[in-house]
């Protein structure tokens, strides 16, 4: 038997309509193609919306082919819930049929059979498609005949959830703050510092983020920036959760050598085409964060991580921002008005830190070494007391060389703050180590 339908199509009023709005019109028609007369029972059409979400937990092992008849496959437990946003139905045609067969004969050609929706007034969630769930929006037509299967066609429309990333929470700044202290063993490297900032909280696709960094590396290690926006997809159901997490985007920073720091000035990281976030829903829910990583041969990475939000409606420019957040980058901008020293200031000398006291107290005398060196028949090495008094205040990190004839054959460890002016008798070779813990100065010699 030859089918008399040629095509049967949903067509939209709007095809270029990139979405849909809470109370707005979705219409269109059913397109209805016959090849030859044919009689028609109903033409029906339905509308609907929900979110979706499913996996299973456990086991999933198929039993082998050999043990087949005596095994049972160990199945896992499926995970699944739904929500309804949405749902609307209409009758475009309908004729009561009777014995005699009086049903509504259609012509061989072209049909067609408006329909149109009203989206409710309450904020619906976005459309969105993700690992284990997803959030949709469709029409669905059915033609019935009498003397045939009922035919059915689906067509999906978009629904967007409009975010404003001009609203003044997503204008506000974002910024955070890390540190590691690397060590293999029970010696100690040093810290690796990362300090990120960005201008605001919300962004759309095709936007650039502009990410301001401050990177130091005082461990004896290579390190090597990166930036990285992550989505994470979390799925809820019965109780239960799932999280799906990618990345989407990154770039990365040049290589970062021992003892040295790198700032980022507004390094650009662009948005690729993105669903927007998804923050209303009781099933799923997607979020964005930015991640600037720190990867440290040896050792885990150093993260900070920002959050951010996708949004719908783009940024205005500096007008969108409130009073607040103008004040906020006033407040930030601030430090432009601190003058540097032309010149580093010098070290103090050792004896100007500590009373005159104190200084003799743990000063080891001349006469002293003399007698040893004697009684040994030969020069010794210097032994200089564990020193403990507070290293005076800087807010600047600074690493200096104390000064003096001897300085190839010193070597500083650590970054302390200030440093003290040693000062020893001409002529005697010295190898020196310092090490700065919180609050103490320590001072060996070998």
């Amino acid at each position: 038997m030859i089918d008399t339908v040629k095509t049967l199509g949903i067509v939209f009023d709007n095809e270029q309509k990139n979405g849909y709005c809470s109370g707005e019109i979705v219409s269109g028609h059913v397109l209805l193609e016959l090849l030859t007369a044919t009689q028609i029972k109903a033409i029906k059409i339905t509308a609907r919306g929900c979110a979706q979400v499913c996996w299973n937990e456990g086991p999933c092992r198929a039993s082998s082919p050999i043990s087949a008849p005596m095994a049972t496959p160990s199945l896992g437990h499926c995970i699944k819930e739904e929500v309804e946003y949405f749902g609307a139905s209409q009758t475009l045609m309908e004729t009561t049929g009777s014995e005699d067969g009086e049903w509504v004969s259609l012509d061989a050609g072209r049909h067609e059979f408006a329909f149109r929706f009203v989206l409710p007034q309450r904020p619906l969630v976005s459309s969105f498609v993700g690992r284990h769930g997803k959030v949709q929006y469709w029409v669905n037509a059915v033609l019935q005949r009498p003397s045939a299967q009922d035919q059915r066609v689906r067509r999906e429309f978009p629904v967007l959830c409009h975010i404003d990333v001009n609203s003044p929470s997503l204008l506000s700044p974002v910024s955070t703050n890390k540190e590691k202290m690397i060590s293999c063993w029970i010696f100690t490297s040093g810290p690796v510092s990362l300090s990120v900032n960005i201008d605001r909280k919300g962004y759309c696709n095709g936007e650039v983020i502009p990410i301001y960094a401050e990177i130091e590396n005082c461990s004896s290690r290579l390190v090597v920036p990166k930036a990285t926006i992550y989505q994470m997809q979390t799925f809820l159901a019965r109780g239960k959760t799932k999280i799906y997490r990618q990345a989407v985007a990154s770039v990365r920073g040049n290589h970062i050598p021992s003892g040295s720091s790198d700032s980022w000035n507004g390094k650009a990281l662009k948005i690729p085409p993105l669903p927007p976030s998804v923050l209303n829903s009781a099933l799923i829910r997607v979020e964005y964060s930015l991640a600037v990583t720190v990867q440290i041969p040896g050792a885990r990475k150093l993260r900070a991580e920002l959050p951010i939000v996708i949004g719908t409606i783009p940024y205005g420019g500096m007008g969108a921002r409130s009073a607040s957040v103008s004040s906020r980058v006033s407040r930030d901008t601030s430090w432009l008005t601190l003058a540097l020293p032309e010149e580093p200031e010098a070290p103090p000398n050792y004896a100007d830190v500590v009373s005159e006291e104190e200084f003799e107290l743990h000063s080891p005398s001349l006469v002293q070494s003399e007698e040893l060196e004697r009684q040994l028949g030969g020069p010794i090495f210097a032994y200089i007391q564990e020193f403990r008094f507070q290293p005076p205040q800087s807010t600047v990190r600074w690493t200096p060389t104390p000064p003096g004839p001897w300085n190839h054959r010193l070597r500083w460890v650590g970054s302390p703050r200030r440093a003290p002016d040693w000062r020893f008798k001409e002529g005697r070779a010295f190898t020196l180590q310092f090490t700065v813990d919180p609050g103490f100065l320590k001072a060996a010699a070998r």
